[in-house]
């Protein structure tokens, strides 16, 4: 049997909540044995809800948090008000050791503070990115950083590089994965002072496969496995990404439902485009670890149902059974030493 990964889970966050976390969990623990859940929220709401299903009971265990972080709340005062929080407490699991990751779909700025200054940076990295993985038409990249530092540095996106390749290779399992930094052009020349400041930095690092610049457009077309960038840029990439996405497939169901014609063109095509549909749904690949901490954290959408939230447990797993987070501190010492 393989070793038991032990993941936090959120109960209380997110719009689904908390109905959407505790199927997640109890449709993680009947798909795997080498997982164990601990739910944490308030504590008679989750036991109700988890009445509802029958599982294995050595596989979810409940810790009370009485309080909840709302949406609109000021992070980093929800987090030094609110110590009994489902976030503060599922964090604080983490740093003591006592479990291998968090998975929240609550407030992404008291998950990102609360990663940050509860759980801890690895020693070495000066900022912990977030890093979703988006599909590509060959499979999927990792946009790093997608909004946790709005106002990087040059280091800081070289560090991202390292930590996303990291990722890409021994979680995704891409071999040598393709390194970019998003730019207006594929020209050096080209870019604000920020992604001018990099580039020489990047070409430098001879454990990145790193490729050049990236415009926008290349990014769907899979023109990279790793695309670095600053939050700000990183956030507008991924929100109009997702947006686009889901109009252009709505857009396509209302076509083929049009008329009799079109409808029985979509009964023949239906297999083909359930396939494709599915490659571009982001659920299918869970949530956005915050890389370059003391554990693994995975920040999931507000909006996120049980699949996603599930496939974010699984995520969990392989990021724990790799030693990610091991690699990275073995890359960050190995930098240091050469400077």
């Amino acid at each position: 049997m393989s070793e038991m990964t032990r993941v936090v889970l959120d109960a209380m966050g997110g719009d689904n909540a908390p109905q959407a976390p505790v199927q997640a969990a109890v449709d993680a623990i009947r798909a795997r044995t080498d997982i164990k859940v601990i739910l944490v929220g308030q504590e008679e709401v989750v036991r109700e809800e988890l009445s509802k299903y029958e599982y294995p009971k050595e596989q979810i265990e409940l810790v009370d948090a009485p309080e909840v972080i709302e949406m609109a709340e000021p992070p980093v005062l929800a987090i030094r008000r609110k110590k009994q929080s489902s976030i503060v407490v599922g964090l604080g699991l983490v740093k003591n050791g006592e479990t291998d990751a968090f998975v929240s779909a609550g407030s992404t700025g008291a998950v990102l503070v609360g990663g940050q200054t509860i759980v801890g940076k690895i020693r070495g990295i000066q900022r912990a990115p977030l890093a979703p993985l988006i599909p590509t038409e060959t499979g999927v990249s990792l946009l790093i950083d997608c909004g946790a530092n709005v106002d990087a540095r040059a280091e800081h996106l070289v560090q991202f590089a390292k930590m996303g390749s990291i990722y890409m290779k021994d979680v995704v399992g891409v071999k040598n994965p393709r390194v970019a930094i998003v730019n207006i052009g594929a020209e050096e020349e080209k870019g604000n002072a920020l992604v001018k400041a990099t580039l020489p930095l990047l070409k430098e690092c001879t454990d990145i496969n790193f490729v050049g610049c990236i415009e926008s457009r290349d990014i769907p077309r899979g023109g990279a496995d790793v695309i670095v960038c600053e939050a700000f840029v990183g956030n507008v990439i991924l929100k109009l990404y997702e947006g686009l996405s889901s109009t252009l497939i709505g857009v396509i169901k209302q076509g083929l439902m049009s008329t009799l014609k079109s409808k029985i063109g979509a009964a023949l095509a239906l297999p083909a485009l359930k396939k494709t549909i599915k490659s571009f749904d982001a659920t299918e690949y869970g949530g956005a670890p915050l890389l370059g901490l003391n554990g693994l954290v995975v920040k999931t959408h507000g909006s996120a149902k049980a699949k996603e939230i599930t496939n974010s447990i699984f995520q969990c797993v392989t990021f724990n059974q790799e030693n990610i987070n091991g690699k990275i501190k073995e890359n960050i010492k190995d930098s240091q030493e050469e400077e």
